[in-house]
């Protein structure tokens, strides 16, 4: 397959999911940015689901941002909240009338139906491919990965459910470690295809 080729296809996937996007956020006055940020909010951790958060998932400028955030305050999908040992900083938590919308409106039926045609092996390849695809992309665009906190180098399991972020030097918990963090570093026996 060509380079060319890759990208009219990558090119085209996003179009035909951010038409779906823009159909599902209409139901609820919402444009796909809102969603897209909603969306992030729900699956960040307490490193990530800040307004810098946001900007660097996105890769948006802070003031489109700002405005996002404002909107989806103003419609009861998130809610702000201070950190507690530093109060410069804001949390972004979505609220349950914003978990109850993403769950209607993601993964688009589109998407649901094309993956339930997949055999499991497909389902793996593909996966892994757009994967691949991905965090080669962020690596050289100079962005930050996002990854999900159990596969970053820094975590480190103490006990059973008990983990330990050694960047931030904080205790984390199972749940913590099912969410993507800001901070996420490869792991190196991970290698690109992780």
């Amino acid at each position: 397959m060509s380079a060319l080729l890759l990208h009219e296809y990558i090119e085209r996937i996003s179009h035909l999911l951010r038409t779906e996007t823009r159909q599902a956020g209409a139901d609820y006055d919402l444009q796909p940015i809102q969603l897209d940020a909603l969306h992030f909010l729900n699956q960040a951790n307490r490193y990530s689901n800040t307004p810098l958060g946001v900007t660097e998932y996105l890769g948006l400028t802070k003031g489109t941002v700002s405005q996002t955030l404002m909107a989806l305050e103003r419609k009861g999908l998130i809610q702000k909240s201070p950190d507690k040992k530093d109060g410069r900083i804001v949390h972004l938590n979505v609220t349950k009338v914003g978990r109850k919308l993403l769950r209607e409106t993601l993964p688009s039926k589109t998407v649901l139906r094309v993956w339930s045609e997949l055999a499991e092996a497909e389902q793996i390849q593909l996966t892994e491919g757009l994967q691949k695809t991905l965090k080669t992309m962020q690596r050289l665009n100079g962005m930050k990965p996002f990854g999900l906190c159990r596969t970053c180098r820094y975590n480190r399991k103490k006990s059973e459910g008990k983990f330990f972020c050694e960047l931030t030097q904080e205790n984390l918990s199972q749940a913590d470690t099912e969410l993507i963090c800001r901070e996420y570093q490869l792991s190196e026996e991970m290698g690109m295809g992780s």
